[in-house]
């Protein structure tokens, strides 16, 4: 029988496919010959007007309704770290590091207890990755927003030098290796899907307990923050060919936009153990393994791509990384551009 759907949490991704091709289109006709643009950047670029040698990256995002579970059990600080760490390592996949940071909060009024640990939050993400935060707005908009919720938005910008910038889609070969790198948790994404699995709107005391094998309350695994890349990454950027931060979508959407047309990726399923977040999430709502893989990152939070003769050095290197796949040509693939055995 087929359980809980991210549409059945009012989350369409078919519906919103469409519109994000119409948006990349509409964005282009803005581009001049300074916007350096490529197929499967998480991040946009463009010509540092003070030194042709490097571009400056940027990317924008916001923690989406898991603000509703921060809401739900009163803490707000980790909320400030995962929008820091999401926009850090969308801008990481270019190769580029981090300049500055600048926050947007819309919340229904001037409320201290909520505001003030989110930007404790931002300032403890950004003073970890040597980044400023230069400014930020907050807008008290009641009627838009109710009942304790609000927006959290970052934007990043970061800089690389041109001849460091990750191409993994001119790069990357069929026998390539896929290197998983371990998630803290949901990270960012698929926090609609987990309030309808837990019914957590309506019953915000299920955060509080403990479910046998997780180790702690559901709340506090919930509201864990997504996880930063750039120091465990930052030493191997020259012996990776690129990567792909595992976000909404999950593995199966995320990791094609890294890849050359003629490459699918083969991921083993058997690789590695999923957390026991996922699991409890799964069984609660007897959610689909297609389903799940699509919506979360399933504890794999990036996935990086190395000649075979630099995967190992690049293992070695990274805490918890492991072999989770490889390339191969697209031509064996039966039409996949990622298949998940």
């Amino acid at each position: 029988m087929t359980g809980i759907t991210y549409r059945d949490a009012g989350v369409d991704l078919d519906a919103a496919g469409p519109i994000k091709e119409t948006l990349k289109r509409l964005s282009g006709q803005t581009h001049g010959p300074d916007v350096f643009s490529m197929p499967g950047f998480f991040a946009g670029g463009i010509d540092n007007p003070s030194d042709s040698g490097s571009l400056l990256i940027s990317s924008t995002d916001s923690v989406g309704t898991k603000v509703r579970i921060a809401v739900a059990a009163g803490q707000y600080k980790n909320l400030g770290r995962d929008i820091v760490n999401h926009c850090i390592n969308d801008a990481l996949t270019t190769g580029a590091r981090p300049l500055f940071f600048l926050d947007y909060i819309g919340i229904d009024s001037a409320d201290e207890k909520r505001i003030v640990p989110v930007v404790e939050g931002l300032r403890d993400a950004c003073k970890a990755a040597g980044c400023a935060i230069i400014g930020g707005e907050t807008a008290f908009l009641p009627g838009v927003y109710s009942n304790g919720d609000f927006d959290l938005v970052g934007f990043i910008v970061g800089t690389v030098r041109k001849e460091d910038v990750l191409r993994p889609r001119e790069t990357a070969t069929a026998g390539d290796i896929l290197i998983g790198v371990p998630s803290a948790g949901i990270h960012t994404n698929g926090a609609s899907l987990v309030r309808k699995v837990f019914s957590i709107d309506n019953d915000p005391a299920v955060l509080a307990k403990a479910p046998e094998g997780l180790g702690r309350t559901l709340g506090e695994a919930l509201l864990e923050p997504h996880r930063s890349y750039l120091d465990p990454l930052a030493p191997i950027m020259s012996d990776i060919r690129g990567m792909a931060h595992i976000t909404g979508g999950g593995i199966p959407e995320n990791l094609p936009r890294t890849l050359p047309e003629n490459v699918a990726a083969r991921i083993d399923r058997s690789t590695w153990e999923v957390p026991e977040l996922f699991r409890l999430i799964q069984a609660a709502g007897k959610i689909e393994d297609t389903e799940m893989f699509r919506v979360f990152n399933m504890g794999v939070g990036m996935i990086l791509i190395a000649a075979p003769d630099k995967a190992d050095g690049v293992i070695g290197a990274v805490d918890g990384a492991w072999k989770i796949g490889e390339l191969i040509d697209a031509g064996s693939a039966d039409g996949q551009r990622v298949g998940i055995t």
